[in-house]
């Protein structure tokens, strides 16, 4: 089975049932050595969600890691706008931490099984091909996962670390980002709305509104092009040239900058224009489309493919931190598309871009759990004023009476 590596979530899972846009799937009953739990789980992605059961079963690694290991699985009985047409992939390999796995965090990873079982370090690092390469939607491109270490092959110059803040998704502190080489001047606090994450299973860079609209009114100040629909930039239409151009050279360079791990200091990683204004198959015989490779989010600003497949990408669980290097395969007619640079000092920013509270569902339950008890002492509190008697009581004036808006609690849920 073709697996979707995704660093953005924590459940490894494979089509259980025929589907009719998968070719194979994992039949259990053939299985002697699967072993069904017997439990329900459902995860739901930013597009799409599945339903299973959870089990487990034993696999082998092909290259490298010798042995079988027994790890969980899910099987995935039905599906909403997961497995889409065309797609090659039957299944999804969730690398993310334990904190995010389904339906509970006791339930053991699969890296985190391979690392406990083989002795491996706890380390896996990412190379994602396809730069320049026409958007396929097969996700076929190439690539390499190297489980438990780093691959010298996979990467030119020096590798670049940030921490990750939290073991959860791979969240990281993003210090700014420029245009260009013109700084957007934003709040950095605005690039970690509400999280800033790696995610190898988000296909798009995907940005904060207000962060988005910044971007987008740089890049359309900055490029050659001076007249541009606003359906591009929104992903609802294409932008077409001549299949003789190349419209890469009329944008400009996107950096983001990342705090290193002397948080004194920062380095930048690059893209070009060859990473975000992607070619699409198939459109029309004398014309060459392409889409804008960057998106609008509500909750985080995610670098996915657009960005990582620039760089190989190391996931350094060990020391909790999360590297850049440039990848040989990000080219484009012998050229790089993807640079880093640094160190650059952090006196500009504050120091701390990120907020301090993070609501993902563990504290969501606490808070949940407090707020509950709050209500059920309130609520003696009041049966108690209700039972003593009237002589007692307060006799309230019109200047007594309070409208306490404050009161009113808003859960976030990621």
């Amino acid at each position: 089975l073709n697996i979707l590596v995704d660093t953005g979530s924590s459940n490894f899972a494979v089509a259980g049932v025929p589907d009719p846009d998968v070719t194979s799937y994992f039949n259990t009953k053939l299985s002697s050595t699967y072993k069904s739990q017997g439990i329900d789980v459902t995860v739901k992605y930013s597009q799409g969600s599945w339903t299973g059961v959870l089990g487990t079963d034993v696999i082998t690694i092909p290259k490298g890691i010798d042995g079988s290991y027994t790890i969980n699985i899910a099987t995935i009985l039905e599906s909403e706008n997961f497995f889409l047409p065309g797609v090659k992939w039957h299944g999804i390999l969730g690398l993310a931490y334990d904190a995010l796995a389904k339906p509970s965090s006791s339930v053991e990873t699969f890296f985190d099984s391979l690392v406990r079982q083989a002795k491996i370090p706890n380390i896996f690092s990412l190379q994602m091909c396809g730069a320049g390469l026409p958007v396929s939607g097969s996700g076929t491109n190439g690539g390499s996962l190297v489980l438990g270490g780093i691959e010298p092959s996979l990467y030119k110059g020096d590798i670049w670390y940030t921490p990750v803040k939290e073991e959860w998704y791979y969240q990281v502190e993003i210090l700014k980002l420029e245009v260009g080489g013109q700084n957007l001047e934003l709040d950095c606090r605005e690039y970690n709305a509400d999280k800033a994450i790696v995610d190898s299973g988000t296909t798009l860079l995907r940005l904060p509104q207000k962060v988005f609209s910044a971007v987008v009114q740089a890049i359309a100040r900055t490029s050659l092009i001076q007249e541009f629909s606003s359906g591009f930039w929104t992903g609802s239409q294409l932008a077409c040239w001549d299949k003789t151009e190349r419209p890469w050279s009329l944008f400009p360079k996107l950096s983001i900058y990342l705090r290193d791990e002397n948080s004194s200091r920062s380095f930048r990683i690059s893209i070009l224009p060859q990473l975000y204004i992607q070619p699409i198959l198939g459109i029309g015989e004398n014309l060459q489309c392409y889409r804008f490779g960057i998106s609008s989010s509500t909750n985080a600003l995610v670098i996915g493919a657009t960005v990582m497949e620039g760089f190989y990408v190391i996931f350094d669980r060990a020391q909790r931190r999360v590297g850049f290097a440039v990848s040989p395969c990000a080219e484009v007619d012998g050229s790089p598309v993807s640079e880093i640079e640094g160190p650059f000092t952090t006196a500009d920013v504050a120091s701390n871009c990120v907020s301090s509270v993070s609501f993902h569902e563990p504290v969501l339950w606490i808070a949940s759990y407090a707020l509950m008890s709050l209500c059920g002492i309130i609520l003696l509190v009041l049966i108690i004023l209700l039972l003593i008697p009237p002589r007692c009581q307060h006799r309230y004036t019109d200047n007594d009476v309070v409208n306490d808006e404050s009161s009113l609690v808003r859960h976030r849920w990621k």
